[in-house]
């Protein structure tokens, strides 16, 4: 089985990959859906949790675009925006993984 690195590596390649042929997003979709919703998920619930996905996909895309200064190099104000918006969703991660790893029951 590959470690924690080797599947990093093998992400971002394929990340990378799929960018090039402008289907980044549906693999992210592709992968949320696989972490998140059941097999036996019933059509509605796939449809509803891919047009959220799509939408905050567009939101942050499109959000992204226009809070950058203009011009082609970026500015040191474009790349702190770009900063919070890490942190902002970093700490969203880490809200995921302690909701996924938290136990249920009593000690």
């Amino acid at each position: 089985m590959p470690d924690r690195a080797e599947i990093d590596r093998i992400a971002t390649e394929l990340s990378k990959k799929l960018a090039d042929e402008g289907k980044l997003i549906e693999a992210g979709w592709a992968g949320y859906r696989m972490l998140v919703l059941p097999p036996d998920a019933p059509q509605i619930q796939i449809d509803e949790c891919k047009m959220a996905f799509m939408a905050g996909s567009q939101h942050l895309f499109s959000s992204i675009i226009n809070i950058l200064d203009p011009g082609e190099e970026e500015t040191e104000a474009d790349l702190h925006k770009m900063d919070l918006i890490d942190k902002e969703l970093c700490a969203f991660g880490r809200e995921m993984a302690m909701r996924a790893t938290t136990t249920k029951g009593s000690a």
